[in-house]
């Protein structure tokens, strides 16, 4: 599924060099924040499947002492066209990644080199009874990187909730860089994220393989409360699913546009 990652709250913090997290005071809720969006979305080509359809995505984040969030809600198909290509399909899916914080926990500097600040990170997606339902746990960190700013880097290890058992693990980054800015404080970003999988199991060599993943770039629009954007997902044996296999394609790119209203 698609993110768009950041809202314009946190631009700030991920646009300019990020400091170590110092919570040697106690104060472990002085850098708290939220932001909930709604974004209206469109899906061309998505894999796999190469499905065209409609979906209006809730999408939340925020700090709160210990604990960083990201998350959102899709709803596919709004009008349950029967002409859809979600027709028949799971009409949700969800996505929730919490991170605690061990600075904070431990109420010590854990930073060093690039990493300013370091977590337990868990991801949970459930797309209902047919589709991925998996459960994830590692570590997390914010890293300060050239250009970028400060980026979302985690490693987990996946448990499959179909399957009953670990299955592989997950590296996955995301960033959010405003790189052009208009005089009325608009401003056009280049945001997206990367989610690789590996060590998975491919007993079934028809439909599985050992790794995959995708790449989401976004080029969005952003003003206080509108945003508007285009983004370019690359895909590669996604899920883990063999390409031109049971799975059908999954191997290629999709395109996504995206309407977005801030609260």
């Amino acid at each position: 599924m698609r993110k768009s990652l950041l809202a314009l709250g946190v631009v700030a913090a991920m646009s300019t060099p990020a400091m170590a997290a110092d919570y040697s005071d106690g104060d472990i809720h002085k850098n708290d924040y939220k932001w909930l969006q709604f974004n209206l979305m469109g899906a061309f080509n998505e894999l796999p499947g190469e499905s065209d359809h409609d979906y209006l995505e809730m999408e939340f984040g925020g700090r709160s002492g210990l604990f960083d969030l990201y998350g959102y809600v899709d709803v596919f198909n709004l009008t349950s066209d029967p002409d859809s290509d979600k027709d028949g399909a799971e009409k949700i899916f969800m996505k929730f990644a919490p991170r605690m914080s061990l600075d904070a926990l431990t109420g010590k500097d854990l930073s060093f080199g690039p990493v300013k600040e370091l977590y337990v990170a868990t991801l949970m997606e459930w797309g209902g009874n047919s589709g991925v339902n998996t459960q994830k746990i590692g570590l997390g960190s914010d890293v300060e990187l050239p250009w970028f700013g400060k980026v979302g880097l985690n490693l987990y290890g996946t448990y499959d909730s179909n399957m009953k058992d670990w299955n592989g693990y997950q590296i996955s980054t995301n960033w959010f860089k405003p790189f052009y800015f208009f005089e009325n404080g608009s401003f056009i970003s280049y945001q997206g994220y990367i989610d690789y999988q590996f060590g998975m199991k491919d007993d079934n060599t028809a439909l599985q393989t050992s790794n995959g993943g995708a790449m989401f770039n976004g080029i969005y629009w952003h003003s206080d409360r509108f945003a508007v954007g285009y983004g370019l997902k690359g895909y590669k044996d996604v899920y883990g699913l063999k390409d031109d296999g049971l799975a059908g394609k999954t191997t290629g790119f999709g395109h996504y546009v995206a309407v977005t209203y801030k609260f």
